[in-house]
């Protein structure tokens, strides 16, 4: 059986079924729930690889969903991807502020769905465990998803911490936006340059501001 366990969190039964269906015919481990409560119960007995989670739903919504599972450190390498009908810029910036790692809009379309949970998951395997000294008393560790400031240990969600641990790779090297979209989000993801800047202001408020520097109409950079 592939090793690779997918959470499917969608209120409507028809969904659930049609990407249950699509996914174990590519060989996934898949399990349904109905509402963001019982994806809550069911992680705590299962760790999944990747949850697949629709913005609407009774109960608990799957921003709050979203939220809970990243404040929870035993939880916070599972790979996030909201389903949503919303095409809003609202919709989309409120779930990676959240702390997820892409959305899909729906109708969904089985290719592309395909296609971006092997993107996904391709990029979570590049944070191969490596423990990176940077400056500001900074250190890095891949493997925990956890970054030492000061001698005090922060918890970012993933794509925040693989953003601040690029642009530290190369203290004053100002990191072009395309680059950044690139190296972070890979080809295969079709996002916005508000995306960066939602994720550069979460960055910010963590760790203050006078560690990165926005470098107008080309991108950022951290200060050595």
């Amino acid at each position: 059986m592939n090793p690779i366990h997918i959470l499917v969190v969608d209120d409507e039964e028809d969904i659930r079924m049609l990407l249950q269906y699509n996914l174990q015919k590519e060989g996934y481990q898949v399990d349904t729930v109905a509402d963001g409560m019982a994806c809550m119960e069911f992680i705590q007995k299962q760790k999944p690889t990747l949850i697949l989670l629709d913005v609407m739903m009774p109960v608990l919504d799957g921003i709050e969903v979203c939220e809970r599972i990243k404040a929870d450190e035993q939880f916070q390498d599972i790979i996030i991807c909201f389903l949503t009908a919303r095409n809003e810029d609202y919709s989309q910036i409120a779930g990676l502020d959240a702390g997820a790692d892409d959305y899909i809009a729906k109708p969904i379309k089985t290719k592309v769905l395909l296609s971006r949970i092997q993107a996904m998951l391709r990029r979570s395997k590049l944070n191969k465990p490596i423990v990176a000294p940077t400056q500001h008393n900074f250190h890095i560790n891949r493997e925990k998803y956890l970054i030492e400031k000061d001698g005090v240990e922060l918890q970012l969600p993933r794509k925040e911490f693989e953003l601040l641990a690029l642009l530290a790779s190369r203290p004053n090297f100002v990191f072009k936006r395309e680059q950044i979209l690139e190296k972070v989000w890979g080809t295969d993801i079709i996002v916005g340059d508000r995306t960066i800047d939602v994720h550069i202001r979460k960055i910010r408020e963590k760790i203050g501001d006078n560690y990165i520097s926005t470098i107008k109409g080309i991108g950022y950079k951290f200060n050595a």
